[in-house]
This record gives C-alpha cells, structure tokens and sequence, in this order.
C-alpha cells in the first residue's frame, strides 16, 4: 500500500535506535525525508547511514539534546518546514517510590512530556500555514495500567495521551491531527539490555525469562512476547501518513493486547 508519504518531511525525536530509529527508517522507506535525532553526533551519523544504506532515500541528521529549549529551537531553525513531528523521545527506569526523588520526577517530565509540547508548540506554526500535519506522541500502555516500580514514567506516559487529546481538540477543523501511540512490552534496544542483564543475573536464556516476565509481570499480553520495534513503526507510519486523516484524538495501541479493555 502507498501510504502517501513521498517528500514529506518528518522528524522523530531519540531516534538513533529501538523505537525512535524504527520508525524512521519506516517513514524513508515510504519515501519521507527523515531527520534523525540524538544527543550523540557519532550515533546520529551511524543511523543516518543506515538509513540511507536501507532505504535508498534521503535523511538528515541533528545532534543535540532535545529535553532542552535551545536544542528543540535549533533544530526548528534547521529545519523550518517540518510536517510530521513524532515525539519519541524518553528514559525509563524501574525505581522504587520512596527512592524517587523530585530531581527524577523533573527530569521525567522534562524528558518525556515537555520536549514534546515545546516541539509541537515550535513545528505548528509550518503546519498551520500548509493546513496539514501529523503529531504523533508515543506514549505507553504504562500511561493506562501504571507500573508500581516504575511510577514517576507511568505518571509522563499519561500525561503524553492528556496533551495529545487536547492539542488535538485545539486543532479541530484543520488539516493537522494529533494521536498517542500505546507500545506495550517491545525489545527495543534499552528494554532489551535491561532484560538481557537480568536473565543473565538469573542464569537463563532471554527465551525462558520472556515466558516467565509474560506469565507473572504482564499475564494480561495476548502475544505472549515482546513486541518488535518494527512492528510498533508500522502503526506510527499508517498515523503519519495522509490516509490516517479521519484519525485524531486517538490512543492507538500496539501494546500486543496487554491492556485489558476494549476503549
């Protein structure tokens, strides 16, 4: 299927590997002209290369942090007519309530809520005046059923789906729609070290600690594994795209059925 991307320009913000790199190179290989972020211009450089390598189309790159004000403005000033902004950018970390500390809490936030609403906020204005655009934020399943040991990213996961919703409601009647993306368990490169490095401390094989990690810690998957970062892009791709149009406001999940409800 032609998913209508030829030329479009779109940017995914953390995308030198796992989720982030996934979706981008998706969007090239639909003909999207991607840009490729991250705070390593070594990193940055490699995916860049890669997707060209992959893909045969064009792709861009821009090195710097985008949790701050100065790198997203930068990076808009680079690149002035952005139209599709996938806002993918995060850290996890498993940690105990009590051990959370509001420097943790601020820089959850920072990272996983605020650089997406300022870089919304700074590529609306190109969107505006094309009347077209897609924001994408991709949020979590743990924004719907919060991790106990992880609270302070479930609490960002849910605040990304509440500023989708309203930036969506914000821009009814235009060309521009704003959804959340839900990935579920996926073994993206940061999920997948964790989880290697704790069934090694087990004595077991990846294999044998995914079917126990999806029988006690996440009994209600339905696919029983971890997703890929792969299939996670092809939804975020289908929401870029122009045949996603009558789709705003939504949650959409790829969350491999973990989260037990229908809506």
């Amino acid at each position: 299927m032609d998913m209508q991307l030829t030329d479009r320009l779109a940017v995914v913000s953390g995308s030198t590997a796992g989720i982030g790199y996934a979706i981008a190179e998706a969007l090239a290989h639909e003909g999207a002209r991607v840009i490729v972020t991250g705070r390593q211009p070594s990193s940055v450089d490699a995916a860049v290369a890669r997707i060209r390598a992959n893909t045969g189309r064009e792709a861009f790159g821009f090195a710097g942090d985008l949790s701050t004000a100065a790198s997203a403005e930068a990076l808009v000033q680079a690149f002035p007519a952005i139209e599709i902004l996938v806002n993918n950018l995060g850290v996890f970390e498993p940690k105990a309530f009590a051990d959370i500390t509001d420097a943790d809490w601020m820089r959850f936030f920072d990272v996983n809520v605020l650089s997406g609403v300022r870089l919304a906020r700074l590529c609306l204005p190109a969107m505006r005046r094309a009347n077209w655009g897609r924001i994408i934020f991709i949020s979590s399943e743990s924004g719907v059923q919060i991790p106990s040991e992880m609270i302070h990213y479930g609490t960002t996961k849910t605040a990304q789906l509440a500023v989708s919703r309203g930036l969506a409601e914000d821009l009814a009647g235009t060309g521009i729609t704003v959804n959340s993306l839900l990935p579920g368990p996926t073994r993206s490169r940061g999920v997948g070290d964790f989880v290697d490095a704790l069934a090694k401390a087990d004595g077991k094989s990846f294999e044998e600690f995914e079917r126990e990690f999806f029988a006690r810690v996440r009994p209600t998957s339905l696919i029983k594994r971890f997703a890929t970062p792969e299939e996670v892009a092809a939804l975020a791709v289908y929401l870029a795209s122009p045949l996603s149009s009558a789709t705003t406001g939504a949650a959409m999940r790829a969350d491999g059925g973990v989260i037990k409800s229908a809506f």
